[in-house]
């Protein structure tokens, strides 16, 4: 059965991973009947925010700790995984993706992609296997793969849309029900919450970057 691996970077929109955006991705992977792996790196998580705030607390939580509350407990250390476990794998948004995954939130231009989550990237796209992205999970694959100009989106914020070409990326604007398909590099990428504004927008374009994903893979 083909597996498709789900890389999670907690729980939570503003410090973890998008929780529509994950379950939306995990719903489509469900109904397309293939088998799905959940994981996320064990690391510290870079801040937590109180969600009904809106603001930072003196709290320390851990990324896959955290990402086990979307997978129901059934989740893997990043660490253990590698691209030959896996036939593709997609990235749900939020700001743990710009956070955890990688330090774009923070650095922006000089962004960096955490090593685990780098050394799966680029083993899977070596190894020719699909890779999906959402919201603004686009800006960890540009930087993790930009020295081989990758096309994708981010929906239309020109001015993210410009630090992601600096890395090597090359940016198509795209409505919220749509996709952007990278045939060459095998990458799919959608806006979901970047553009918003709801749950059903998103979800159609989630669905269809999850039936590209398993095309690519069949």
């Amino acid at each position: 059965m083909v597996k498709i691996g789900v890389l999670l970077a907690g729980c939570g929109v503003n410090d973890g991973s998008e929780i529509h955006e994950a379950v939306l991705t995990m719903l489509a992977l469900d109904r397309l009947g293939v088998e799905r792996l959940c994981m996320a790196p064990n690391i510290k998580q870079r801040d937590v925010v109180d969600h009904l705030l809106g603001e930072a607390v003196s709290e320390t939580r851990n990324v896959l700790v955290e990402s086990a509350r979307i997978a129901r407990g059934e989740i893997s250390d990043l660490a253990d995984i590698t691209a030959s476990d896996i036939d593709a794998v997609i990235l749900p948004g939020g700001f743990g993706a710009a956070k955890n995954l990688s330090d774009f939130a923070v650095a922006g231009a000089q962004a960096e992609v955490h090593p685990e989550v780098l050394r799966l990237l680029r083993d899977m796209h070596k190894a020719k296997k699909p890779i999906g992205a959402i919201c603004i999970a686009p800006a960890v694959l540009a930087r993790a793969l930009g020295d081989f100009g990758p096309e994708l989106t981010i929906g239309n914020d020109l001015a993210t849309a410009k630090i992601l070409e600096s890395f090597g990326a090359r940016h198509q604007e795209c409505p919220v029900y749509e996709i952007v398909i990278d045939q060459r590099n095998c990458l799919v990428t959608t806006p979901a919450y970047m553009l918003g504004p709801g749950l059903k927008e998103i979800a159609q374009g989630i669905d269809k970057l999850a039936q590209q994903i398993v095309t690519m893979v069949s």
